[in-house]
């Protein structure tokens, strides 16, 4: 089996992680104690994928639960599956990281790491065949971004040939947790571009409006976002979790998904949403799932793909639906908004079909999507940035813990560069003559210097 290791970090991380594992446990069969009470084959078959095997036929989530405080553990574990994990797998300092980037990634996640990384070589060790590690975390706080950022950085100096994907949580510009999210943020994607294979970007704001748009609850709650979230994510992971599909793995959905290595941000999305209300009044087939899961309302980042050309998308259909529809509707969708998709990249749209739906679902689709108009996401970070960064606000917390404002700079101009990069992939057409030309004399120069 190609097994995933699933870690969690920080308040946000451990909410979405703990939700995912109650979404895929209700899918596998699995009850909280970790008895297997389902009734087809096919739950069974790749179940290996995210559980260990334990004494007496129990499934155990192959997670790891990580915080700089305590609270959000016990939370955890007073949820309604906190008893399915692994004691050992809960590791927690005690002090928090007080929303501070430094705190969670140089002196107090520092300190952490170390046990970390143990139970996550204690997990892999334990695999056949490990394909990759995942992450929930947010990039605003401090644990999440902070040490989150130190983990995948650690696993990756260990593990370099593996897949490493993350569910991030960015911060988006009405719902503003914390004053230090954009230095945070910044920091943080300054680690992810060169360190993670695939970042499923998700967005407070643009979930709180699926749910009051689409879903027409007046007062979300958290509970409501990390349901969406959950959702989502149960439906990029469905290829690893059932048998017999494409993209069935974090590597072939990375090879089909990142045309450029550190164009790896993904904008997820899910359908069908609808209001309890009107769930009746909607026939759900494939055309209505196509057309609602690419509509900009239905993304799960708070930019609009209206304004970028997608350079490449997967789209994941659960259900009993016909292999031809989905061709059919997927074909239509890419005829009708030709503009919308870089035309260097012919066939950059990708199908996989399971036959297994989500539990309370007929059918359901799921979207990832790598579209230029995800920068429109880290130019919002990045002016906010500036704007505190050039009167040094809020610095000393940071340098107090030891880093250099050098460190600033360059997280800055990182981040620059990956918004000029998605920029300039935006605005390339087929016939650029990539400087050819130039190409050629310069070959002609040197055959000529070489004899």
């Amino acid at each position: 089996m190609r097994e995933i290791v699933h870690l969690q970090a920080g308040q946000c991380g451990n909410q979405i992680g703990a939700k995912f594992w109650e979404v895929i446990s209700g899918e596998h069969g699995i009850d909280p104690t970790g008895s297997y009470h389902g009734d087809n084959p096919n739950q069974l078959e790749r179940i290996e994928v995210y559980y260990n095997e334990a004494m007496g036929g129990k499934y155990v989530p192959r997670a790891c639960m990580v915080d700089l405080e305590p609270g959000t553990m016990d939370a955890v574990r007073s949820g309604p599956f906190g008893q399915i994990f692994r004691p050992d797998n809960f590791v927690f300092g005690q002090s928090g990281a007080g929303n501070n980037w430094a705190k969670g990634h140089y002196t107090e996640g520092a300190e952490l790491v170390e046990s970390v990384i143990d139970v996550v070589r204690k997990e892999a060790e334990s695999c056949d065949c490990l394909q990759g590690f995942q992450l929930t975390h947010s990039i605003g706080g401090g644990t999440g971004s902070g040490m989150g950022t130190l983990i995948i950085g650690k696993i990756r100096e260990e593990y370099p040939d593996r897949i490493m994907k993350t569910y991030t949580v960015v911060p988006s510009p009405k719902v503003s947790e914390v004053v230090l999210e954009p230095y945070n943020a910044t920091l943080s994607v300054h680690q992810l571009v060169e360190n993670t294979d695939e970042t499923f970007c998700i967005d407070n704001e643009a979930l709180y409006d699926i749910c009051l748009r689409t879903l027409k609850l007046k007062t979300p709650s958290y509970g409501d976002l990390n349901h969406l979230v959950s959702h989502t994510m149960s439906g990029v992971t469905t290829c690893l979790r059932f048998p017999g599909q494409l993209n069935a793995d974090l590597r072939k959905l990375a090879v089909n998904m990142v045309p450029f290595p550190r164009l790896h941000f993904f904008m997820p999305g899910f359908a069908p949403l609808t209001a309890r209300g009107s769930q009746s009044y909607r026939a759900l087939s494939v055309a209505e799932l196509t057309q609602q899961v690419f509509d900009a309302k239905n993304m799960m980042a708070a930019c609009d793909p209206r304004h970028g050309r997608y350079l490449t998308v997967a789209t994941i259909f659960r259900g009993n639906l016909s292999m031809k529809d989905v061709e059919e509707q997927m074909l239509n969708i890419q005829n009708k908004n030709s503009q919308y998709f870089v035309e260097w990249i012919p066939c950059n749209v990708k199908t996989a079909v399971c036959d297994i739906p989500p539990t309370d679902m007929k059918m359901s689709a799921t979207f990832i999507g790598n579209s230029t108009a995800i920068q429109e996401l880290f130019k919002r970070v990045s002016d906010q940035f500036t704007v505190m960064f050039r009167r040094k606000a809020f610095l000393f917390w940071y340098t107090g813990e030891g880093m250099d404002e050098l460190e600033f700079t360059e997280a800055e101009s990182n981040m620059n560069d990956l918004i000029s990069e998605y920029q300039q992939y935006q605005d390339a057409t087929v016939d650029d003559n990539l400087g050819d030309e130039e190409y050629e004399e310069e070959e002609e120069q040197e055959a000529e210097g070489n004899q």
